[in-house]
């Protein structure tokens, strides 16, 4: 038993390596590109070695249990019994929604991404420099820590300093692609990527696949678009507040905006001197000056009401903003969550209370649950117990 033991211990801690170049695991240190630089990491010799302790598993349990030659083969995955044809009952669609977020990507989507994290303050850049040494690892039965090893620690100062809010700008100081290029450089890992058509184009597809799991869809990076997507707000949930969308509006988008509008009547005054790029230019500007407006009006109509809670989730909270994004499948999610929020689905919800306080409040004085939820019980009405019934003796024959 004891040998059992050291074997599971010993695939725990093998699998917990492969976990570390999972962004989305408790393990996650770096990316599978830089992942050597904190400490061994072989994927094929893992592999290799989880296999070899599968089977001296296998063997162990089978002695054990006095299991003989010829069972323990009809149990390898892959035999099929006479008769069953390999089929095993259940078609692909059971699984359909069942999507695996631990899937390998790309090393260099995996470096990209990891990139963006440390500039959004999520991950630690200095694992990857040396600057900080990887914690140990846990036992395997010790509480799960709130952070990964490979995110910044409580208190850290992030790589670049923001207020929840990248943007698709050049020459921009909160550009995305700046601070994701200027995070390459310092931990010595360029890439030959158009990074910046990588991140208008490819990104937040990415993003989404491996921030979902079956049915919920959770990510961090929310990009809010102009209609054409030429100007991108990045902004970055676990700091989204009540004040983004006003921070987005007179940080951002307005700065924007009038400097478009200098542009534009800059080429203007050129009159009839106007040469035919200054032609294009001026017809680009005045576009981007209308989108900008366009998209300053719906983020002020938004704000108004806007008030985000951590606890109702990604989904909920994204989804008043649906007419911001421009990922067609998220927006289309988004869109039907806010069909149900307005029907009464989610209810439960905080973001519920704030758009439709009456209907909420109504329903918690029938429901203890929903009232609970919104802190309201003593809006809670307890039903009267129904009398019981008597029963009568039987008349004697």
């Amino acid at each position: 038993m004891r040998r059992l033991a050291d074997c599971a211990r010993r695939a725990w801690t093998l699998q917990r390596t492969l976990d570390s170049v999972v962004e989305t695991s408790h393990a996650f240190a770096l990316s599978s590109a830089l992942r050597e630089r904190t400490g061994y990491y072989d994927p094929p010799a893992i592999e290799t070695e989880l296999a070899r302790i599968q089977s001296e598993v296998e063997t162990i349990a089978a002695d054990l249990y006095g299991v003989g030659e010829d069972h323990r083969t009809a149990a390898q995955p892959g035999h099929n019994a006479a008769g069953n044809n390999g089929d095993s009952g259940t078609g692909a669609d059971d699984e359909a929604d069942d999507e695996d977020n631990t899937a390998p990507v790309a090393q260099t989507d995996g470096l990209l991404s990891w990139a963006v994290g440390v500039a959004f303050g999520r991950f630690d850049w200095r694992l990857a420099t040396g600057e900080r040494t990887a914690p140990p690892d846990p036992e395997p039965f010790d509480p799960l820590s709130a952070k990964s090893p490979g995110m910044l620690p409580d208190g850290a100062a992030p790589f670049h300093a923001h207020a929840g809010i990248l943007v698709d700008d050049p020459g921009h100081p909160h550009d995305l692609l700046r601070v994701v290029e200027e995070v390459l450089t310092h931990v010595d890992a360029l890439v030959s990527e158009d990074l910046r058509r990588w991140l208008q184009k490819d990104f937040f597809s990415l993003h989404l696949q491996r921030y979902s799991k079956s049915r919920r869809k959770a990510p961090i990076y929310w990009p809010m678009s102009t209609v054409s997507g030429g100007y991108t707000l990045w902004v970055y949930y676990p700091s989204l507040s009540r004040q983004t969308l006003y921070t987005a509006i007179n940080d951002f988008v307005e700065p924007k905006l009038k400097q478009a509008g200098d542009d534009v009547a800059a080429l203007q005054s050129k009159g009839t001197a106007r040469t035919r790029d200054d032609e294009k230019r001026l017809e680009a500007l005045q576009t981007l000056a209308l989108e900008l407006s366009d998209l300053r009006d719906t983020l002020q109509d938004l704000a108004d009401t806007y008030q985000p809670n951590h606890d109702d989730g990604v989904q909920i909270n994204a989804a008043p903003l649906w007419p911001l994004f421009r990922h067609k499948p998220w927006q289309k999610l988004l869109k039907d969550t806010w069909a149900k929020l307005e029907k009464g689905d989610y209810d439960w919800a905080h973001l519920a209370m704030t758009y439709w306080p009456e209907r909420v409040r109504g329903k918690c004085k029938a429901d203890k649950s929903l009232a609970i939820a919104h802190g309201l019980e003593d809006l809670y009405i307890e039903p009267e117990a129904a009398p019981k019934k008597t029963r009568g003796r039987k008349k004697a024959v």
